[in-house]
């Protein structure tokens, strides 16, 4: 899987979270002290009323800055500052606008994604050791309902892919190594499930129909890694996508529905 930063801080996310804060708006001088002190990233800001120091949005910016420079605590200071926008209310249920689509946007293109709920997860990243089956399935109902940049979501598709390859080679006790690429992944975990064309029995009814389907759950994910080499995230590429986010969503659609079948055929598998 792409590599992907410890903490969701590019410019463009500092500049969006530092925006809710412009022009004295947002949470006060002290719960701004009280993340930046917490973290580690104090700024030593003290109130006086007869001398003008710097105001919320550039403190903000400082400590967002220092952060990127000084990563160690970096994503507790995000997660900080994000949960005092939802204190406020201004991320999270019901809150909306610019500042919020802004923030979506930029953390969107860093890799991450932010919820209805106004925290911040890595998009498409599966935890299998931690999270197992469920955060596969998590991840196909979080896929089925995004609406993102396309090259984010095409990259997305294949991780879930790859990742539930590797689950049911796991799952059916099939030993897993680094040295493996995305075909070979692919090609034993159907194996292993019985998904492979030729594994169809030629008496069964509707034979050519099941192995035309069976291919096809290669075909779509042997294209979506090609789509993704070419046009989504990963390998650093930082491109814009040529790919219409209709197209995406269809790409989306068609991984998750693959992974469902692969998960419910290991399922049955193992009783």
């Amino acid at each position: 899987m792409s590599p992907r930063s410890a903490a969701p801080i590019t410019d463009d996310v500092i500049a969006a979270i530092a925006k809710f804060f412009h022009g004295g708006a947002g949470p006060s001088h002290s719960e701004i002290s009280r993340v930046l002190t917490g973290t580690g990233y104090s700024d030593d800001y003290t109130y006086d009323p007869d001398v003008h120091g710097p105001n919320k949005e550039k403190r903000v910016l400082r400590g967002l800055a220092l952060a990127k420079r000084q990563p160690a605590r970096a994503r507790e200071l995000v997660d900080g500052l994000l949960s005092l926008l939802r204190v406020n209310g201004l991320i999270g249920e019901g809150a909306a606008g610019e500042d919020v689509d802004r923030l979506r946007r930029a953390l969107g293109s860093a890799g991450w994604r932010l919820t209805q709920e106004g925290h911040v997860h890595p998009f498409g990243q599966v935890d299998l050791d931690t999270g197992g089956r469920a955060a596969l399935d998590e991840q196909v109902d979080r896929l089925r309902r995004s609406t993102s940049d396309p090259a984010l979501l095409i990259g997305t598709a294949k991780e879930l892919l790859e990742s539930v390859s590797k689950f049911v080679l796991e799952e059916m006790g099939f030993p897993v190594n680094e040295k493996m690429d995305y075909n070979q992944l692919w090609h034993l975990a159907r194996e292993r499930l019985g998904v492979l064309p030729q594994q169809v029995d030629p008496n069964v009814p509707g034979a050519n129909a099941i192995r035309a389907i069976h291919q096809s759950t290669w075909n779509i994910a042997d294209q979506i890694n090609a789509l993704r080499n070419l046009q989504g995230t990963g390998h650093g590429r930082t491109l814009p996508s040529g790919v219409s986010e209709d197209l995406a969503m269809l790409v989306v659609r068609e991984a998750a529905t693959v992974a469902d079948y692969m998960l419910a055929r290991l399922e049955r598998e193992k009783g």
